[in-house]
């Protein structure tokens, strides 16, 4: 691997093992790579690609000193090219038909690689077996096979309790209870790169006002709501204070301190300023107008219950009366992309530790991800001109910068990311919390 940077532009040539194929005998050289940038980058609308980031800035692949090179040369630098090619798809795969409609409900094996093949899987129940790969060319696997059974969480830890399975997912206060303690049993638990924030509309009429947005975030007591999702799980963190950082990285700042603090006494003083008037039954008027917030709540999960309620008893002594709404978990895509709420808590999961890269997922004004609808054409560019940031910790510093000024518009709080703990057989070794990293399925068995 070399990278260097030429007039501007980033050239990475990646050099690749000369035994590296497809399990069909496809040598994986400079084509596949080639074909991964082509289908993701965005230029052909008829690729259905999950992501054009990084790819979009792409502007040639091409054959190095031979097919097992290639060279990626980009328009500008992008400091987290790596994540771009964690995986290469085989050229067969490649065509528009091929690429969106091939895999559903079929594996098609022949086009990956890797120390384990699938030997079956069953697509109405979601169980899949895998089995040692004969065409592997690397590290053979410490397993002769892995199985897994797709199961609802509770049915899961039942699988474990009774030896089905040999791991399980102990996320909530009462199945970390029933595996705790469980003969021949360890518990694994650390962070999570998994975030939940409170999003807010902010093309609704009433969160339309940036002082009604700022009021409400200082009255929310985020370690309330943290205690009220943790309550059993023997588990504490810091307060999450990015939307693309995690306190356990390195440049990581917290962002959201540096603008805002839980003040409901300012809060009160903010709603005053902006000529929100305290009405006789304690909610604010201003213009005839009651300040009434709709809460979005989605399914009948108790946790998420407390929580509504909570967000409810936290803004009432400002003059915020917080209507909660039910929701079907059905609807949960048309909620967010038709923005049918005033506040909504949703999460967000990265398995990515280039997070730096994502900003513009979450504040920039023309991404539909941004379902709060805020941002400006100048922090835009901003965020874009950050994309542009060759060093890392350059980057990062220019982020969290950018990311102070965005949180400024009061559209989106961070509320807490949570544990990820399992309950694994003792002796099984690279299984269970493991955050970024994903162990390579070579090394995952049993200890001797």
């Amino acid at each position: 691997m070399k990278v260097s940077v030429e007039g501007g532009n980033q050239k990475v040539t990646l050099t690749i093992n000369p035994k590296a194929a497809f399990n069909d005998g496809t040598p994986i050289d400079w084509t596949a790579i080639q074909a991964t940038w082509k289908a993701n980058n965005g230029s052909d609308k008829a690729y259905v690609a999950s992501s054009t980031d990084g790819y979009d800035r792409i502007t040639s692949v091409e054959q190095g000193k031979d097919a097992k090179q290639a060279v990626i040369t980009f328009k500008g630098v992008n400091a987290a090219w790596s994540s771009l090619f964690t995986t290469f798809l085989h050229p067969k795969a490649a065509t528009v038909d091929i690429f969106n409609k091939a895999y559903v409900k079929t594996a098609h094996p022949e086009w990956g690689a890797g120390p384990y093949t699938v030997g079956s899987w069953d697509t109405h129940s979601g169980n899949i077996t895998f089995v040692r790969n004969p065409k592997w060319w690397g590290k053979k696997g410490k397993l002769d096979k892995r199985v897994y059974v797709n199961l609802e969480s509770t049915a899961a830890v039942n699988a474990f309790k009774n030896g089905q399975v040999d791991y399980a997912s102990a996320s909530d206060a009462e199945s970390l209870k029933q595996v705790k303690g469980l003969k021949g049993t360890e518990i694994r638990s650390g962070g999570s790169p998994f975030e939940y924030a409170l999003y807010f509309n902010t093309k609704s009429s009433v969160l339309a006002e940036s002082d009604v947005r700022k009021a409400i975030q200082q009255s929310i007591d985020r370690t309330q709501i943290a205690k009220i999702q943790f309550q059993g799980l023997d588990y504490k963190e810091p307060l999450p204070g990015s939307a693309v950082l995690y306190s356990f990285q390195k440049g990581y700042q917290d962002n959201v301190s540096a603008v805002l603090k839980y003040a409901p006494d300012e809060a009160k003083k903010t709603l005053d300023a902006a000529g929100w008037k305290p009405g006789d039954d304690g909610i604010r008027v201003k213009n005839g107008k009651k300040l009434e917030v709709g809460y979005t709540l989605m399914g009948d999960d108790p946790l998420a219950k407390a929580t509504a309620g909570a967000f409810a008893a936290m803004l009432k002594p400002a003059g915020v009366h917080v209507v909660i709404k039910k929701a079907d978990d059905a609807d949960f895509s048309k909620i967010l992309s038709e923005r049918r709420f005033d506040l909504f808590v949703s999460g967000n999961r990265s398995m990515d530790p280039f997070g730096a890269r994502y900003l513009c997922d979450f504040y920039c004004s023309d991404r539909d991800s941004n379902i709060t609808g805020s941002g400006t054409p100048e922090l835009d560019k901003e965020i874009r001109a950050a994309a542009d940031i060759a060093d890392l910790d350059q980057q990062i510093t220019a982020v969290n910068k950018i990311e102070q000024k965005a949180l400024q518009q009061y559209a989106f709080l961070p509320l807490y990311s949570g544990p990820s703990t399992y309950g694994v057989k003792e002796g099984l070794a690279n299984v269970g919390a493991t955050i970024f990293n994903s162990p390579l399925p070579e090394t995952v068995g049993w200890q001797k």
